[in-house]
């Protein structure tokens, strides 16, 4: 059963605690419950949206609630993971791309039900589970099952990704075999106007990524007798209207197409136009989608050739001769039909008009001769060549598609996609019904193998507690049509037709004598004429007449001979086989291929995991509004909607064998994983039972079977789902703040980097600029006070001339300024423009300095558009001198002495470094005066002067009035630039202090490692916290040569004062023996101990055991010395038994050690540190602590697992209650001494901090 198995991704993070739960905080307390909001975007439901939850389980429930959905336009509805859609016969604008994308990525429970929620559902599980999928589309003719496989593949077309070209082509071909295939398989009936007169399984092939990469369509059961005839008010095939109605003018010259009316296939149902279907547009689509396959013009021109040679064979008539026999009435006809096929036309007149009979006598071959064919058998013989031809084409097309859409790659599933014509019963049933209903059989026998026996036998198997469904199993009726022994309706057909071939009649009758054999068969019925088989949609009668000649599907050798002698390479592709003229062997009969087909097709879909869909046709008038209550009800019957509503209910809708369970949600406990790793060490059953508990699963929603887990509603898989999706995505997080950490440090280093650089540099270049034109007008110009303040810096190129991108760039393209020229300064400025019979007034320029020219650029608006053009463009060599006055002001000339142009006068707040980079540009080659008076050529050859005043009333800007500038009070030329101020000295923040890098406070790995604490080896106890206690050992660099250098209080006074006295110092020392790695110390029990939980151990008087860990609560960790047991022991009750000291030689000048207190003198362990009264008789025990570890048993080495998912414990980081030891037995030997080692050097180096701020 394809189950949706995804759960949803976009819930709420906040949601409302559930009733009876109390309030985080308190016991017992009000729930918070979170204020109602109306959904102002969900739909109202009407109905319900999926009948497992409608009240009463009945045929008129659930026909109620689809007309309600129906008549509110709600067309589709579920049944658990089954889809029932009821045609609409209109557009709802339910297909489009929007609609598309919102089910990308959902289950079926976040959005309504729609066709492409299966098709997510089905390329979901296809990726993840690693299953094939097929999806059984099953209903009557006009339901809609072609509507429905439609948009299936626009739906996987457009989600399966893939930017490769080939992969895009793929996807293209697989959605053009959609109007190609409609064509020619097609046509319009009674109940439908686009009827699938084929069946059709498309199997659409994916990658390892889930991007098609091939296809491949199997055809069943075209309906061929619908090329030569149809009843009133039917069509043929959609392409034999669309080629006469559309078809080129070399067609129409070549083949002598016209109109359909002129045509005797396609005028006898007097029906050539279809409300709805324009035949002309579907005719540029069918086109197209050649194209799309890959099919060339010569073979499209080939498959027209055919479509014209069908349809003028159709319009060969007979009359009849003197002798009663068939005569072609139009010999012109025959002429073109063997044109077309490219034959002899005597050739064609013989075959149409004649029949080869041969005779045998016992055994041996007999005589041959030609026997003229009345004009029903002449009439016959036509038809037969037109429906082979027609139906040899529609194979070679569906061969010619599976060519082009063979796979491109390695193949590792498939979605399969089965549109076949439904179940069919008309005022006249023949052979063609007899074979399409038992198709239908062999489907609905699969729905119910999968969805209700094979559900209660598993169940049945598996030992899982469930009630059983009664129901009806249709395989009784596929063995009354397929079985051999005894006969089925198929072995009677061919027994017929081979007893009594030579005349249909006889055959006839014989297929009715063996059909008095099944009279018995409670399923099967005889009439006069007729015959009856009870089929799971109702009771047909079947038409005797004419079954064993449509049963033999064969073509008459004359017809054989005809093709084989045809010029066309085509034809002989469209007829392989060449015609054995001594080959006695029966052929296969129409009935044995169609079971073959329909045998393959449910092999095939047996391998797949599948997905249905059921369509309900409303009414027989295709009216968007009415709603047939009794036809709807019949096919509701015949569907068996009610024991699929009934077998949901109570059954289960997921189950996995504990292997797959395992594997798919074993992240989600924390004792099953650790890091992504499984590392539970039980079998799969239990692992799943693990899981099951952790996850908060309650029992009613799970049974556990013999070889599978079964979970009964969806709404559990998808919290299964959910909860997995949460572990990637905390995951991932975990990864990005690793990430974002990084990033900062790096920036943050990157950072001082740059400061210190600044400190050392601090624009240094800049700075010698500017102290060079300082220099430069040095006692000779007033000065500006912003020219005197320290930060000012000469950076040149203000308009950013050589940056890429933005206005610099937009200037240099505009002004012409070449690629090779430098930027050595620009700004804005002002230039004294001279108007005709007007004074002279400034204007707004830029004004650029390159290694090459001065350029003088302007901007206007010209027709209302902005126009950039260098107004003057100045070489460098052309420049003689720059003249400026003597005061405050940024008027200065730039005398270029130009025949042609005056000298420009420009204002520039920027003139000093102007004439800096100018100076160093023109490598001194430009003179600068300084003067009273700014001399230059007002017009060329004409020397004219401007007069600078001081003026106390003009405050800031110059002012230019008259021929004069007037400019306010400046500095005194002589003042001198301050020093650039240096920043104020900051302290560098510390890598790891500051959040410059902030810890991780979510596992206890990151906790470990940010207290450089040793692993713990066991669980933390209710109420305890972490304890290190300070280790006793004496650092090795305190020890020189065996004497203790700036301590003294452990040396005696005597030996001191004989080592001064010059007295002979002893030997030195034997070498020192090989150090021994520290055994957990040993404690003997000085009472006896009865625990009374599973934690602690029980202890006997005088029993020795280790100690592997000690807490400040008055409890120890021991076990036993042959590790038989462990547990917690009242420290109060335990002696330290201590090894005999090895014989060592004291070094010279050091004390020896006292000997230990006697034990009467001990301390009672680490609780209170008082003495224990020391009496002779026997000691009272004193009293375990009050508060007892908890009753789990610790395990030694077991840490807590960091799975990176709570459900509903507590948070990453969070006080769980319990301390976790720190594995340390009171921190003696080597690791406690590196410990500490450790601690202090890291306490040196936070000493530094204040000295070293910047690093």
């Amino acid at each position: 059963m394809a189950v949706t198995k995804r759960a949803g991704r976009k819930k709420d993070a906040a949601q409302a605690q559930p009733q009876g739960r109390p309030a985080a905080g308190g016991a017992g307390g009000q729930p918070a419950i979170r204020k109602a909001a109306y959904e102002t975007s969900k739909k109202k439901e009407v109905g319900v949206s999926d009948l497992t939850l409608i009240s009463k389980i009945s045929n008129e429930a659930i026909n109620d609630n689809l007309k309600k959905r129906f008549e509110n336009a709600e067309i589709y509805t579920y049944i658990g993971h089954v889809l029932v859609s009821v045609n609409p016969f209109r557009d709802l604008g339910i297909y489009t791309d929007q609609i598309l994308e919102s089910y990308q990525g959902k289950n079926r429970l976040e959005v309504p039900p729609h066709v492409f929620a299966i098709a997510e559902s089905m390329y979901y599980n296809m990726k993840a589970y690693n299953e094939n999928q097929c999806v059984i589309i099953s209903g009557e003719s006009g339901a809609g099952k072609t509507e429905a496989a439609k948009r299936i593949m626009q739906y996987i077309a457009n989600v399966s990704g893939g930017s490769d070209s080939s992969i895009q082509q793929i996807k293209e071909m697989v959605l053009a075999t959609n109007p190609l295939l409609e064509s020619f398989g097609n046509a319009k009936t009674l109940r439908n106007n686009n009827s699938s007169r084929f069946g059709k399984y498309l199997e659409i092939q994916f990658n390892a990524q889930g991007e098609p990469v091939g296809a491949n369509i199997n055809n069943y059961l075209l309906e061929k007798s619908r090329v030569v005839g149809q009843i009133r008010d039917e069509r043929s095939f959609h392409i034999f209207y669309q080629f006469t109605k559309a078809a080129s003018q070399e067609h129409r010259t070549d083949f002598g197409i016209q109109q359909p009316s002129t045509y005797a296939y396609t005028s006898k149902s007097k029906c050539y136009d279809v409300a709805g279907i324009d035949d002309v547009a579907d005719f540029k689509d069918t086109l197209n989608a050649m194209k799309v396959i890959g099919m060339t013009q010569q073979e499209q021109d080939q498959i027209f050739r055919m479509l014209a040679a069908v349809l003028w064979i159709g319009n060969v008539s007979y009359v009849e001769d003197d002798a009663g026999n068939a005569a072609v009435h139009d010999q012109s006809v025959i002429d073109f039909v063997a044109y077309l096929l490219e034959v002899e036309s005597p050739h064609v007149n013989k075959a149409l008009t004649t029949r080869i009979i041969e005779t045998s006598r016992g055994g041996r071959r007999g005589s041959v001769y030609d026997s003229p064919m009345n004009i029903a058998q002449a009439t016959a013989t036509r038809d037969a060549l037109a429906k082979g031809i027609y139906t040899n084409m529609f194979d070679w097309i569906v061969q010619r598609v599976n060519q082009s859409l063979r796979a491109r790659g390695a193949l590792a599933h498939s979605i399969g996609i089965l549109d076949i014509y439904g179940f069919e019963i008309f005022e006249r049933n023949s052979f063609e019904q007899l074979c399409i209903n038992y198709v239908n059989e062999k489907l609905q026998q699969i729905f119910i193998q999968l969805t209700l026996k094979t559900e209660q036998e598993e169940y049945e198997r598996e030992q899982i507690q469930w009630t059983p469904i009664k129901y009806f199993d249709n395989k009784v009726v596929c063995e009354l049509i397929e079985e051999k022994r005894p006969p089925g309706v198929f072995a009677a057909l061919n027994d017929a037709c081979a007893t009594a071939h030579a005349d249909p009649a006889a055959a006839d009758q014989t297929f009715v004598q063996r059909l008095n054999a099944l009279s018995g068969n409670p399923n099967f019925a005889p009439r006069q004429g007729q015959f009856v088989i009870k089929h799971y949609a109702g009771d047909v009668n079947y038409a005797i007449e004419g079954m064993t000649d449509k049963n033999k599907d064969q073509l008459l050798k004359d017809i054989l001979n005809l093709v084989a002698e045809s010029s066309n390479q085509f034809v002989h592709t469209l007829f392989p086989n060449e015609v054995d003229q001594d080959n006695k062997r029966r052929p296969p009969t129409a009935g044995d291929k169609i079971k073959a087909s329909a045998n393959d097709l449910v092999a095939t879909l047996m391998k797949c995991t599948p997905s249905y869909i059921r369509t309900i046709k409303p009414n027989e008038n295709k009216s968007p509004t009415e709603y047939n209550t009794a036809n709807v009800m019949h096919q509701i019957k015949y569907l068996g909607l009610q024991e699929n509503v009934r077998i949901r209910r109570a059954g289960f809708a997921y189950r996995q064998t504990f292997e797959k369970f395992v594997e798919r949600f074993y992240l989600l406990s924390p004792k099953c994983s650790y890091a992504g790793e499984y590392t539970w060490t039980g079998d799969a059953r239990s692992g799943v039972q693990q899981i099951l508990k952790d996850t908060s699963i309650p029992k009613e929603e799970w049974q556990m079977g013999v070889t599978k887990a079964f979970i009964k509603t969806p709404e559990t898989l998808f919290a299964l789902e959910t909860m997995r999706d949460r572990y990637w995505h905390n995951m991932a997080i975990r990864i990005q703040r690793a990430w974002r950490n990084y990033l900062r440090y790096r920036i943050e280093c990157a950072t001082r980097i740059q400061r210190f650089w600044r400190k050392k540099s601090g624009g240094e270049p800049f700075l010698v600029l500017r102290d060079e034109g300082t220099k430069l007008l040095a006692g000779r110009k007033e000065r500006r006070r912003f020219s005197l303040l320290g930060y000012r810096r000469y950076l040149g190129d203000y308009l950013g001339i050589d940056n890429q991108g933005g206005t610099g760039e937009l200037l240099r393209r505009s002004a012409g300024i070449g690629s090779g020229e430098k930027t050595f300064f620009s700004c804005r400025c002002e230039v004294l423009v001279s108007k005709l019979g007007r004074s002279s007034k400034p204007e707004p320029r830029f004004l650029v300095l390159t290694s090459k020219a001065v350029y003088i650029i302007k901007q206007a608006l010209v027709n209302k558009q902005l126009q950039i053009s260098s107004e003057r463009t100045i070489p460098l060599g052309a420049i003689k001198f720059v003249s400026a006055s003597n005061l405050k002001d940024d008027w200065f000339a730039i005398g270029a002495s130009s025949p042609q142009e005056p000298d420009p006068l420009v204002n520039c707040i920027f003139k000093t470094e102007f004439f800096t980079q100018l100076r160093n540009a023109s490598r001194g080659a430009v003179q600068l005066q300084i003067g009273d008076t700014v001399q230059y050529n007002k017009k060329p050859g004409k020397p004219s002067t401007i007069k600078a005043v001081k003026d106390p009333s003009v405050r800031r800007d110059d002012v230019y009035k008259s021929g004069q500038i007037l400019t306010g009070p400046g500095e005194p030329p002589n003042s001198v630039s301050k020093q650039t101020p240096k920043g104020r000295p900051v302290a560098a923040k510390a890598i790891t202090t500051g959040k410059l890098l902030k810890k991780s406070e979510g596992g206890k790995l990151s906790q470990q490692a940010a207290q450089r604490k040793p692993i713990p080896q066991s669980r933390p106890l209710p109420g305890q916290t972490f304890h290190q206690p300070a280790p006793h050992t004496q650092p090795v660099s305190a020890l020189t040569n065996g004497t203790v250098t700036g301590h003294n209080r452990n040396v005696s006074t005597a030996s001191t004062a004989s080592a001064a006295s010059g007295r002979i110092p002893p030997p030195p020392p034997p070498p020192a023996a090989v150090v021994q790695p520290p055994k957990d110390p040993e404690y003997r029990a000085l009472y006896e101990f009865v625990g009374q939980t599973g934690g602690e151990l029980s202890l006997d008087k005088g029993e020795v055991v280790v100690i592997t860990q000690k807490e400040n609560n008055g409890w120890w960790l021991a076990r036993r010395p042959d590790h038989s047991a462990s547990g917690w022991a009242p420290a109060a009750y335990l002696e330290e038994v201590k090894p005999p000291p090895p014989p060592v030689v004291a070094p010279a000048g050091i004390r020896p050690p006292p000997p230990p207190a006697p034990a009467a003198t001990r301390t009672n362990g680490a609780s209170n540190g008082a003495p224990a009264p020391a009496t002779r008789g026997k000691p009272t025990p004193p009293a375990p602590p009050a508060k007892r570890p908890a009753g789990r048993k610790p395990v030694v080495g077991n840490t807590p697992r960091d799975s990176g998912y709570s459900n509903g414990g507590t948070p990453d980081g969070a006080a769980s209650g319990a301390a976790t030891p720190n594995g340390s037995a009171g921190g003696a030997g080597i690791a406690g001494g590196l410990a500490e080692a450790l601690r202090a050097r890291q306490k040196a180096m936070h000493n530094r901090d204040d000295d070293e701020a910047d690093w």
